[in-house]
């Protein structure tokens, strides 16, 4: 490892905790977001009652994740008060942590341990749901795709930690 990997990585292991602050599911491609206070986090598959979860086991993109601060960002581009997470259809909202920081590593959210790989892209119904200009706000902003490594529960105001 070179020396800013070294570096970077001594930063990163001492990484404050975040809040789980949204969930929100899909039963079907398209179909409005479900919002719970709770889900079931399922190993290799997603969460519980999300499409996710039965049509594509194995896959790097289980759960999507975005930070609330992201949100802000992006409002504030669009030159909208505020966005109702549902709209922006990403399962989870946090605050407080870097997601961009958590590519490629692992972390804690309840009793589940996730690992995030790929940046999560705007698709074109950001522009449906947002208006006009909402991909490109987007672009950098729209969180992180993530796969289960072990199943647990997980809730709103649990702490989300770098392991």
């Amino acid at each position: 490892m070179n020396s800013v990997g070294k570096l970077l990585s001594r930063h990163l292991n001492n990484m404050p905790a975040g809040t789980l602050t949204w969930i929100g599911l899909r039963s079907e491609r398209k179909a409005r977001m479900t919002i719970v206070e709770s889900a079931k986090a399922i190993a290799t598959l997603g969460l519980e009652g999300d499409r996710r979860c039965a049509s594509t086991p194995g896959s790097g993109r289980q759960v999507t994740l975005i930070n609330q601060e992201h949100i802000d960002v992006v409002a504030s581009l669009m030159g909208l008060a505020s966005i109702a997470p549902e709209q922006l259809r990403r399962n989870l909202v946090v605050t407080g942590v870097n997601l961009q920081a958590l590519r490629h590593q692992r972390f804690r959210i309840g009793e589940a341990e996730f690992e995030a790989n790929a940046h999560c892209h705007p698709c074109l119904r950001m522009e449906q749901n947002l208006g006009t200009g909402a991909v490109a706000a987007m672009l950098g902003h729209g969180g992180i795709c993530a796969k289960i490594i072990t199943s647990g529960v997980i809730a709103i105001g649990d702490k989300v930690e770098k392991l």
